[in-house]
């Protein structure tokens, strides 16, 4: 594969919306990319809203669907009002860092503004997809004990300080992209951002009362799984989609995707049944979406063999990291963003740089470029994202702290979160 040709799956896949501007409509990709946009938001709203609801205890299901659904409308309009924008436009001379404010509310945009060949109106409705999921992941580190406020508070300031700056820097044309990143659909810019930005929030809020000593089971392993079969077919948009064509990069996409979640389901499933003597319907379903995270960032650029290894990892690395993250550290992130998704991401995202070699059923690596340089561009760009996410993650978190308060009062967190902050409960006993 020449260097033209990397650099053009560098910033064409990885979303940079300014790379050679067609000059006619492709009816075939708009309207795959219209569909991918529909099963990424069906990925947060009511995929992971029902994964998650199910997750925590009855009191508080009402609480998690309502901050994922809250997520979801703040996030459309913070991105309307500039957050597109900063990412996507011309910065100038300050490209490598930030975008420019030229599509702020997207003046003069039109039907036949084209983003490469399909309308910029369905390549900013994609994007946006992504910048909703993003913050909406975190919500599993702090639920059950975050005030509702503080958590619209802390999901646009994220968004803004953090979520904006390094996707532009990797699917902006920054200067994280200038250096070779490769990062298909969010393995680096969503999953290891959200990760630890997950693990710095748990840290910050603290422990839920009665953690670890009280079990705190899944109140309805019913609506985790049907979350999660949700989460599977939508992961089809997120990654297969990010190819913004229809196309046989779009199908492999599609076939790695699939491979590396059954193979993530059945590692965890294996584990947890040689060590506790049973499969666990939680266990094969957390497997699943270990396996989903740990292949983004790879997605576009590995084969089938490269997806069954990523995803056998992904089953391995996540199980082991979650019951080192509960069980030895006693870090109370509720519902394992970080070991899960934040791993998976890390992981994934330095294979990519291993199975991206056409030796091993990828699609090669640029010319001239060694997999142990495009390991260590991986590393990097790793290293900068989860320094940036941590550090403003905790400043937002504290800053609000003071401000508003983070956590209800113990009390409030007893009688549960769907009562105390919005009056309702999940299910009315007749």
């Amino acid at each position: 594969m020449s260097s033209t040709t990397i650099k053009q799956l560098i910033l064409g896949l990885c979303l940079l919306p300014d790379l050679a501007l067609a000059d006619s409509l492709n009816q075939a990709n708009t309207s795959w990319i219209l569909t991918s946009t529909a099963l990424v938001l069906f990925m947060t709203i009511p995929g992971l809203s029902l994964f998650y609801a199910g997750l925590v205890r009855s009191k508080n299901v009402l609480s998690v669907l309502m901050q994922c659904f809250a997520i979801t409308c703040v996030v459309s309009i913070l991105w309307l009002a500039g957050v597109y924008s900063f990412i996507f436009a011309n910065g100038g001379e300050w490209q490598k860092f930030i975008g420019g404010a030229s599509k702020a509310f997207l003046p003069d945009i039109n039907t036949t503004v084209l983003t490469g060949d399909i309308p910029e109106t369905v390549y900013f409705m994609f994007q946006m997809t992504f910048a909703i999921i993003t913050p909406a992941l975190i919500v599993g580190a702090f639920a059950e004990r975050m005030k509702f406020s503080s958590m619209l508070w802390f999901s646009s300031l994220w968004l803004i300080l953090v979520y904006m700056p390094v996707c532009h820097w990797i699917w902006g044309g920054g200067w994280l992209a200038e250096l070779g990143t490769l990062d298909f659909a969010g393995g680096i810019v969503i999953h290891v951002n959200a990760g630890v930005a997950a693990l710095v929030a748990a840290l910050v809020l603290g422990k839920r009362k009665g953690f670890p000593n009280t079990a705190m089971p899944p109140h309805n392993m019913t609506m985790v799984v049907t979350g999660a079969g949700m989460l599977w077919v939508g992961w089809f948009g997120f990654n297969a989609g990010s190819a913004l064509t229809a196309d046989g990069r779009a199908g492999m996409a599609m076939l790695v995707t699939h491979i590396a979640a059954a193979a993530g389901s059945l590692t965890w499933m294996f584990i947890e049944w040689r060590r506790f003597g049973k499969p666990s319907v939680l266990g094969i379903v957390t497997g699943m979406v270990a396996g989903l995270g740990t292949i983004t960032p790879a997605s576009g650029f590995v084969g089938p063999s490269g997806a069954l290894f990523i995803g056998v990892t992904a089953g391995v690395v996540c199980f082991y990291a979650t019951q080192y993250v509960k069980r030895t550290l006693k870090i109370d992130d509720s519902l394992d963003v970080f070991p899960v998704h934040g791993i998976g991401g890390i992981t994934g995202s330095l294979l990519t740089g291993v199975f991206v070699s056409a030796d091993l059923g990828g699609f090669g690596l640029a010319e001239g470029v060694s997999m142990t340089h495009q390991v260590s561009v991986q590393a990097l760009a790793i290293v900068v994202t989860a320094l940036w996410s941590a550090f403003f993650s905790f400043v937002i978190l504290k800053l609000l702290d003071k401000w508003l308060g983070l956590r209800v009062t113990v009390d409030q967190e007893m009688q549960g979160l769907d009562t105390v902050l919005h009056e309702e409960t999940g299910y009315v006993d007749l």
